[in-house]
């Protein structure tokens, strides 16, 4: 059975009630750092399992938050940062790499490889739409929907 799955990052200590609109009913969370409070990956796991890693904005109090994670959803194993120069070059036996940190949505296949920015669907930097992914995981088969938030 196909797992839906909410894809953020960069909040930046705001979780827009229009994300938790979009995520409510998701299988999981994945979150790619600069969350800046405690409280909202706190209120993402009263909706569902989350995926977070720490960005470059989360401080001491974010110390025990990891700055890489793998873990695997259905079939699909992902690799998950913050920032995406931080990628480690040998990704054996990776099928998605999901990172943050630019504020620009981008989703392509690189080498076989499933690549994800979710965006930005915290605070409004520059000009940059508010965005992030929802993916559907059914096996090893992944997809992503791309969402607009209107400020």
């Amino acid at each position: 059975m196909a797992k839906r799955i909410a894809v953020l990052s960069d909040t930046h200590g705001l979780l827009r009630p229009e994300v938790v609109e979009v995520v409510a009913g998701c299988d999981a969370i994945i979150h790619g750092g600069d969350i800046n409070k405690p409280e909202i990956i706190d209120r993402l796991k009263e909706i569902a399992p989350v995926y977070v890693v720490r960005g470059n904005n989360d401080k001491a109090w974010a110390e025990r938050i990891p700055a890489t994670l793998t873990f695997q959803i259905e079939d699909c194993r992902f690799f998950l940062v913050h920032n995406k120069k931080e990628v480690p070059k040998d990704l054996t036996g990776i099928d998605a790499v999901i990172f943050g940190h630019s504020h620009k949505y981008f989703e392509e296949n690189i080498d076989g490889r499933f690549w994800l920015n979710p965006g930005s669907c915290g605070k409004r930097r520059f000009v940059q739409e508010i965005t992030l992914a929802i993916l559907t995981v059914e096996g090893s088969t992944l997809s992503a929907e791309k969402i607009r938030i209107q400020p």
